[in-house]
């Protein structure tokens, strides 16, 4: 068995004296683990690094087995993530997002997501914003995806402000006023064209429905915890636009 594609390193673990284990999001193989035989040489250490983006051959003998990567470069971003807080807590945060997906299960549309993300780790005032759109994206692949293109009891599409908790969909400012104190706040940014407010406030709100919904439908049927990954993106990042942590 073998297969060329490009990848996005998510992490690595030691194997053995010399090799490790790398996890790569890919574009057509899905977060895919393999072996790499002299992983932790002088040659590959920086190469087999998070946020990097490489071309990968996986060869093994059958489709299940872990197999071995053959790793070469193609963009070293490491070296810039590594210089910022919140990147370091950023690609963490992607990382343990996609270790939610089934391993080897191509999201095609992620990768390229991840990408962007990855790109923009280092400047607060674009990195929270794909952040909260990438936990959207997630949450849409696990099969939990928030309807916020309408109102669901006018069916109108402006003046969206809040979403149901139960249902995951929009509602209106005016009619969910009355129940707003049950309702989870809609930052309008999610909604409206890219120059909508993005603040500290409406990026505060944003975390907490995207964490609602990974709460309630991820972590707690699964018994998992918050990553901390993400409380410490969320906290850098309130850092990085002068504001107090959420």
């Amino acid at each position: 068995m073998e297969w060329h594609d490009e990848g996005i390193i998510l992490g690595s673990r030691r194997h053995g004296e010399t090799s490790v284990i790398l996890e790569a999001m890919t574009a057509a193989h899905g977060r895919h683990l393999g072996l790499v035989r002299g992983g932790r040489s002088r040659r590959l250490q920086p190469v087999l690094q998070a946020g990097n983006r490489v071309a990968l051959v996986w060869r093994a003998r059958l489709d299940e087995h872990l197999g071995t990567f053959q790793v070469e470069p193609l963009e070293l971003n490491a070296a810039r993530l590594l210089g910022s807080a919140l990147a370091v807590y950023g690609i963490q945060t992607l990382a343990a997002h996609l270790r939610l997906l089934p391993e080897r299960d191509p999201h095609p549309g992620l990768f390229e997501t991840l990408g962007v993300v990855s790109a923009h780790l280092e400047e607060p005032e674009v990195a929270g914003r794909l952040m909260v759109r990438f936990e959207l994206a997630i949450l849409e692949e696990l099969g939990f995806g928030l309807d916020l293109s309408h109102c669901a009891l006018t069916g109108r599409r402006e003046g969206l402000a809040y979403v149901s908790p139960k249902t995951g969909r929009a509602v209106t400012r005016d009619a969910g006023d009355a129940w707003q104190d049950r309702l989870l706040p809609l930052p309008s940014f999610l909604t409206a064209p890219s120059e909508a407010l993005c603040d500290a406030a409406a990026l505060k709100q944003a975390f907490a429905l995207t964490g609602f919904f990974l709460h309630r439908h991820v972590y707690e049927p699964r018994g998992l915890a918050e990553p901390e990954a993400r409380s410490g993106f969320i906290a850098a990042l309130s850092r990085g636009l002068g504001e107090a942590a959420p």
